[in-house]
């Protein structure tokens, strides 16, 4: 790791990001835009920064999500409520490839900086929308979190016991979706661009991202005549495949519902009898038989312990893992050969582990070059470079407080 936030090697270096919101959604995009090589200009507030500083478990005064989600990424200190704040971002528009945004829909049209004025100084400009409900559309000026996306896009319903309210994934999973539709339509932008030389608006709904990942739930309801509901562990229909019980309390996910792979399950079960028992002999019978299939398998996960379980299964070749903790993550040999888990330095000069870059590029590897910055970190040098702002002009704004 460098400690040069804004040049990146990998596929999207020469690009450049002007990031504009706070949270999770946008600034998500923004830093699997820097992962793969581009250089992210994040605009903060001078006083307080993005919320997400102090987000989540904080030690030593700063969120442990901080260095991860603001990582490749220089920070700029302008205070968007004024209108010379407003005037330096139209400036460093000017000299940007993507202006990546997630403030409520409007917002951008009052202060002046929609797409219609920044493609005006900037036609090649491509304007990334992140927003609860999209830029149109009768609820489009409403405020919408990841939570709400979570529930009109159908994945609430979906998730947790039958018998129970809905549940959360456990990971703000609204938000990521959008930023990786937006990383998505980003690139798709700019591809484009390279054909035409012209810009356009790529609009992200929150609820649409994860509407997008709900497979033939309304065909299921409008053709086939069922709603999908809350199924717990299990996909009804689909056998085996769960969480089993160890001898020595752990759970072990296998994924047997293949015919093929089912019959090398039952040879590591030594009950090859069951591949051709009529109950369990096809994909459909062991469906609709899923939970006697369950309930035998887990009594012979149950009298061994997990590492004897999970080498006896790769023998056989049956796709298989244990349920994962953090502990397991950060010392996972795949994990760590893969370099799944970095050590982003932080702020308070300790060091945290966070997510690898993904995917893998063979020939233009993403990397991480710098941890989360300091509020304003590279403002003057930015400021400078990108709008033309000189020592004189400089000294003005940051007396009345515009730029930090």
């Amino acid at each position: 790791m460098t400690s040069d936030a804004r040049h990146g090697s990998g596929p999207l270096a020469g690009i450049r990001v002007l990031e504009l919101g706070s949270f999770i959604a946008g600034p998500f995009a923004g830093q699997l835009l820097g992962d793969y090589g581009a250089e992210v200009v994040k605009v903060e507030a001078p006083v307080g920064g993005d919320p997400m500083r102090t987000w989540g478990v904080v030690h030593e005064g700063e969120s442990l999500w901080w260095p991860s989600l603001a990582r490749n990424k220089a920070s700029v200190a302008i205070d968007l409520r004024t209108d010379e704040g407003r005037a330096l971002v139209r400036r460093i528009a000017a000299e940007v490839d993507v202006v990546l945004e997630n403030f409520r829909p409007g917002t951008l049209a009052r202060w002046g900086l929609d797409y219609e004025s920044l493609a005006e100084i900037n036609p090649g400009l491509v304007m990334v929308h992140v927003s609860g409900f999209g830029q149109t559309g009768p609820r489009s000026a409403d405020a919408g979190f990841g939570s709400i996306g979570e529930a009109m896009g159908g994945i609430r319903h979906t998730t947790g016991e039958p018998d129970r309210a809905p549940s959360r994934a456990g990971i703000s999973l609204g938000d990521s979706l959008a930023a990786m539709f937006a990383v998505i339509g980003t690139m798709g932008a700019l591809v484009e661009r390279g054909r035409s030389g012209r810009g356009q608006e790529v609009d992200v709904a929150i609820y649409e991202a994860v509407a997008a990942l709900m497979e033939s739930t309304m065909a299921d309801h409008e053709v086939g005549g069922r709603t999908r509901g809350r199924t717990g562990s299990v996909l009804p229909g689909v056998a085996p495949s769960n969480a089993y019980p160890t001898r020595d309390g752990s759970e072990v996910l296998i994924a047997a519902n293949a015919d093929t792979v089912f019959g090398r399950l039952c040879k590591a079960m030594d009950r090859t009898e069951l591949a051709t028992d009529e109950r369990y002999a096809s994909h459909a019978a062991r469906g609709t038989n899923m939970v006697e299939l369950d309930d035998l398998i887990g009594a012979w996960t149950l009298g061994l312990d997990t590492a004897a379980l999970l080498a006896l299964l790769e023998e056989h070749g049956v796709p298989a893992g244990r349920v994962y903790t953090a502990p397991d993550m950060l010392t996972d040999p795949h994990y760590l050969a893969r370099e799944m888990v970095l050590r982003l330095p932080t702020a308070a000069g300790g060091e945290v582990p966070a997510a690898g870059v993904v995917p893998k590029f063979s020939r233009t590897p993403g990397g991480v070059r710098a941890s989360g910055p300091r509020i304003g970190e590279h403002s003057r040098q930015l400021l400078a470079e990108l709008a033309g702002v000189d020592d004189t002009e400089w000294s003005e704004l940051a007396d009345a407080g515009v730029v930090r």
